[in-house]
């Protein structure tokens, strides 16, 4: 194990927390123009070829372990929890502002944990409860001005789309909870690049892939930043654990939903035409903080 080192980790902690606050935004402005099942199908053709050329490349690649009798009933529920995920979380955001999705979408490790301790005996420290404490209360207060017209049944297309990332977050759950069991067999890229391809299978005959053909320059980059987004994140991301601790890791990319809900209220003042943004007061505010606090404690458990 290398030794802890902020200088290089904490940069790559931030080019994920990056990454991942930028994608609903960028996600929500494509879908204007294309499907959510096209622009996720693109996603996992770019995905796919990137990913399976670089660790062919490199021979890191052994999709046979994934196929072993005792592994592929696991492999086959985790990359239909991860397949759920991308498209449910893409389908929600054609109802939903992006700062709200992904405030929503935090619910996704909290079930993971929660899943650890009723099916695997993992146990909860204080400080996790009170994470989970601290979201449970934040997302109401985050979603206070919505909550009369939700309540009273007024917006059906807002009360779907909050379903459909609820949605995304349990197959994310799903995903990450058979992925632990599978990692004993097999190496992280190897489901991960299995998920890619079978998304590029799977979702082709719901894709029109051809609508790319009407996109604008905006929309192309859009679309290519996309693609990318996943996997310049999840290196990152795996690299940043490499050389500094998991806790400090969490607690950047805790500025996740904070920095989508920042950037999308700048791009609401600057670009109005480009996307719905989030009505926002104080207790919205310090509902989202909530939020990013309790992920943040519930994830790093005993650590310090």
């Amino acid at each position: 194990m290398q030794a802890s080192n902020w200088r290089v980790g904490l940069p790559l902690a931030l080019i994920t927390t990056v990454m991942w606050a930028l994608l609903p935004i960028a996600l929500k402005g494509l879908l204007d123009s294309m499907s959510a099942t096209t622009a996720t199908w693109y996603r996992f053709v770019g995905a796919a070829l990137l990913a399976g050329t670089y660790y062919g490349w490199r021979r890191q690649l052994n999709l046979r372990q994934l196929f072993q009798r005792g592994v592929l009933p696991l492999t086959v529920i985790a990359v239909l929890g991860l397949l759920s995920n991308y498209l449910t979380y893409a389908s929600g955001l054609h109802f939903i502002t992006a700062g709200a999705a992904q405030v929503l979408i935090q619910l996704a490790p909290l079930l993971l944990l929660t899943s650890s301790v009723l099916l695997l005996g993992e146990h909860f420290s204080p400080r996790q409860w009170l994470g989970v404490a601290l979201v449970v209360v934040g997302l109401p207060l985050f979603f206070n001005q919505r909550l009369p017209e939700l309540l009273r049944g007024d917006n059906p297309d807002y009360l779907l789309g909050l379903g459909l990332i609820v949605l995304a977050a349990v197959g994310w759950a799903i995903y990450g909870f058979f992925q632990k069991k599978i990692l004993s067999h097999a190496k992280p890229q190897d489901l991960l690049v299995l998920i890619y391809i079978a998304g590029t299978l799977c979702f082709l005959p719901l894709a029109d892939p051809m609508s790319a053909l009407a996109l604008d320059g905006l929309g192309w980059a859009l679309l290519i930043f996309l693609t990318a987004n996943t996997l310049i994140a999840y290196g990152t991301f795996s690299k940043a654990l490499a050389h500094w601790e998991a806790s400090r890791v969490s607690a950047t990319l805790a500025l996740v939903p904070l920095l989508t809900l920042a950037t999308g209220s700048l791009i609401g003042t600057l670009w109005p035409d480009y996307i719905e943004v989030e009505p926002m007061n104080g207790l919205s505010w310090l509902g989202a903080a909530a939020v990013a606090v309790g992920s943040l404690l519930a994830a790093i458990g005993r650590g310090r």
